[in-house]
């Protein structure tokens, strides 16, 4: 585990759309219909999810999406801070036991 500062997001993304013309936390719920153009148009769309490589940022942590077309909403959240785990366990500890057949 390890915290880690994100860079301003890539031009032209999604998270850079949102932070330029939103610029704090929002929930967005659209119709399949009459939506706004935005939600159809194709965007680089960040992915930071278990595994964050830094050095990757330019190049590797986003995907191509429709956000339209992906999802039916969205929350955008324009400052997070890092997970504290609750305790921490081995990998082995919740390994479900085989059942018998009776």
């Amino acid at each position: 585990m390890a915290r880690m500062a994100v860079p301003p997001a890539r031009s032209g993304s999604l998270e850079a759309l949102l932070h330029d013309n939103v610029g704090e936390d929002a929930l967005f719920v659209w119709p399949r219909r009459g939506r706004a153009e935005w939600l159809d148009r194709r965007l680089d769309h960040r992915a930071i999810g278990v595994v964050y490589r830094p050095e990757r940022e330019k190049w590797g942590n986003y995907v191509s999406t429709v956000l339209g077309d992906r999802y039916d909403a969205f929350l955008y959240l324009e400052e997070t801070s890092a997970l504290q785990p609750l305790h921490l366990e081995r990998a082995d500890e919740h390994v479900p036991r085989l059942a018998h057949a009776v």
